[in-house]
């Protein structure tokens, strides 16, 4: 598998599986709904992070694992009271194992319109390429 998602808790968690989005209950849980797709040349990883400040949000590679992080802050009007809060704060972390086949130290990041775009090229050794085939010395059977 080129790369999967990784929650050491996610056995835990009874009737739910792990990686879907269902809605504010998985922001509630720090994940960030993503969507990954693969080309020849990259694997493109988009996170779902809307309203949150591109300085707030942290994009680090370790061991083959790339992990983002963001934090929303809380916000307080002056003299106005809450009485119903649906938008989730605070910290939010989606880890993703990156596979030997993509090269981790040329990946690049971009935020707009409240999506984190990920690129991680593959390295050349997984791209596909062409084998030269070459006259044999010997026969291959011999009478």
């Amino acid at each position: 598998m080129l790369l999967t998602s990784f929650d050491p808790f996610a056995y835990g968690r009874r009737g739910r599986v792990y990686g879907l989005w269902d809605g504010p209950a998985a922001l509630n849980r720090g994940l960030m709904p993503m969507d990954a797709t693969r080309d020849d040349n990259e694997v493109v990883l988009r996170f779902d992070v809307p309203g949150i400040d591109r300085e707030s949000i942290d994009v680090t590679v370790d061991r083959g694992v790339l992990t983002v992080s963001a934090r929303r802050a809380e916000e307080h009007a002056e003299n106005g009271r809450r009485f119903i809060r649906e938008r989730v704060t605070g910290s939010f972390t989606r880890s993703v194992r990156l596979g030997d086949t993509l090269d981790a130290d040329k990946i690049e990041a971009a935020y707009a319109d409240g999506v984190l775009t990920v690129r991680v090229p593959l390295a050349e050794r997984a791209k596909p390429r062409k084998v030269e085939i070459k006259a044999a010395d010997t026969p291959a059977i011999k009478s």
